[in-house]
């Protein structure tokens, strides 16, 4: 939608709403999960509402979360103060909290991106998937996992429950976006549940939450998931964009000799 739908008259609430229906659509033929996302704001209490009401920081979020449709139906909600799991029970019709306080672990040896994009990549983003690739025979010293459903929900979810990366990031495929993913009702949600979670959420150059919106469908990079390895990837960043990430090269001389 281009506009928001207003609530009019006594049924007016406090809160405004951003959501993402059905995150991973593409996947329902095939039978693979699917969620919904969703983003709420306080609404101004004394006047009509605009759409710069909307245009705000994802850290002025109230509550932020996600419903997962998959071999179970599990609902993640977070309203500031950590971020809970509830599943639902089909009997009793009801949802139970099945997953107090989760944590993303702060290291993971499995990453989520969609390696087709590979060509468009920025050097930071190729020299990390290159480096988990090579695994323990590279400076990581360990053997890493790829994981992509290409559903954010279905993702993040895994991401929640036993850690990892999840990246969208910024390339040059098409100059005209700078990134792939809507920041109102992905990103910064899913920002939120990941943060309250002890993950990191960024966009390789900081904080997802910090950002000022401009546009209600502004789609920016996404890099989220357990703290250190979203650091590093940070950190590639940082010295890329200094240019600091050059490996010394001579035609002659070797670092510790003479020669080559």
């Amino acid at each position: 939608m281009e506009n928001p739908i207003a609530v009019e008259g006594n049924k007016r609430g406090p809160f405004l709403t951003l959501f993402d229906p059905l995150d991973g659509s593409s996947n329902i033929d095939v039978n693979v999960s699917v969620g919904s996302i969703f983003s709420v704001l306080r609404a101004p209490k004394d006047r009509a509402v605009v759409m710069a009401d909307y245009l705000r920081p994802g850290r002025e979020q109230i509550a932020a979360g996600y419903a997962l449709y998959g071999p179970s139906t599990m609902f993640v909600l977070t309203v500031g103060k950590g971020t809970h799991g509830f599943t639902l029970d089909r009997e009793a019709g009801d949802f139970i909290l099945t997953h107090a306080n989760i944590q993303v672990p702060a290291d993971s040896s499995e990453f989520a991106i969609n390696t087709s994009n590979e060509r468009f990549w920025e050097p930071p983003v190729l020299r990390y998937v290159s480096e988990c690739k090579a695994g323990k025979t590279d400076v990581r010293g360990r053997d890493f996992n790829m994981r992509w459903i290409a559903s954010m929900v279905a993702d993040i979810h895994r991401i929640l429950m036993r850690g990892g990366i999840f990246m969208y990031p910024k390339d040059n495929k098409d100059p005209s976006r700078p990134g792939r993913l809507r920041l109102m009702y992905e990103a910064n949600p899913m920002g939120l549940v990941v943060e309250q979670a002890g993950g990191i959420a960024s966009t390789g150059r900081g904080r997802i939450l910090e950002l000022a919106p401009e546009l209600i469908h502004q789609r920016i990079p996404v890099i989220m998931g357990s703290r250190n390895e979203v650091e590093r990837i940070e950190r590639y960043h940082q010295e890329f964009d200094a240019g600091k990430d050059k490996s010394y090269s001579s035609p002659l001389f070797k670092e510790r000799s003479l020669f080559q």
